[in-house]
């Protein structure tokens, strides 16, 4: 039985509970996502801590943005950490982009177009030109042609998205809930069905397993239901 496509996010409050749960998720996910918060807390070992014994690629969600030297910096610090993925903020521009790429050549760099917290009011505000799937598809060309082997675009830009860059780039989903959960801070969100009908290659679902009272059958059920699409 194969893995479902699904990075389960681990941010969790210590580093015991991050590799508890990465190892009860493990048997049914093939990645897991190590967010800001906890990498900053515990640094490179959380790496190791949630990859365990197993062949479970890591999703490194850092989301840089820096100036190229900086990021290019940053990039190779992490590469030596072997992650599947690295995100960077499609907003630092193609040179940054680049950066990133060429310092990790053994990682995907992963461009995060608009965050899935941000509604069209935000996006006005910051000065973006909208509304947001017009933003998203306009960073994920520039990002795709820096280099960038993969997206993160809401499940409702997805299928724009694709059609845009094509099938070998991996689109990447965050704000992904099970019919019924509640929102939380995402905006923009969609069931994991319907990030998958729409072109998602990888479903990033945190609260919704890890919240649960057993995390491994939680993430058991929702790859059991994404097999029956």
């Amino acid at each position: 039985m194969t893995a479902a496509p699904i990075a389960v996010a681990l941010d969790a409050p210590d580093l015991e509970t991050a590799a508890r749960w990465a190892t009860l998720v493990t048997p049914h996910v093939s990645t897991v996502k190590v967010g800001l918060e906890l990498y900053l807390r515990y640094g490179p070992d959380v790496v190791a801590s949630v990859r365990g014994a197993s062949r479970v690629q890591v999703f490194l969600d850092l989301k840089l943005h820096d100036i190229p030297a900086t990021v290019r910096g940053a990039a190779r610090a992490v590469a030596r950490l072997k992650p599947s993925y690295l995100t960077v903020h499609a907003a630092g521009g193609p040179a940054m982009i680049r950066a990133a790429v060429e310092a990790a050549p053994a990682t995907r760099i992963a461009a995060v177009t608009v965050l899935t917290s941000l509604s069209e009011a935000d996006l006005t505000a910051l000065g973006l030109a909208g509304p947001a799937p017009d933003a998203v598809r306009r960073l994920a060309v520039l990002a795709v042609e820096a280099g960038a082997q993969a997206l993160v675009c809401s499940p409702q830009e997805a299928a724009a998205v694709r059609a845009e860059v094509g099938p070998g780039i991996t689109l990447i989903t965050p704000g992904v809930r099970p019919a019924g959960a509640a929102n939380q801070d995402q905006a923009r969100v969609a069931t994991p069905e319907d990030a998958l009908a729409a072109g998602a290659d990888l479903l990033v679902i945190g609260r919704p397993i890890t919240g649960a009272p057993d995390p491994g059958a939680a993430a058991a059920a929702i790859a059991a239901a994404l097999r029956r699409v």
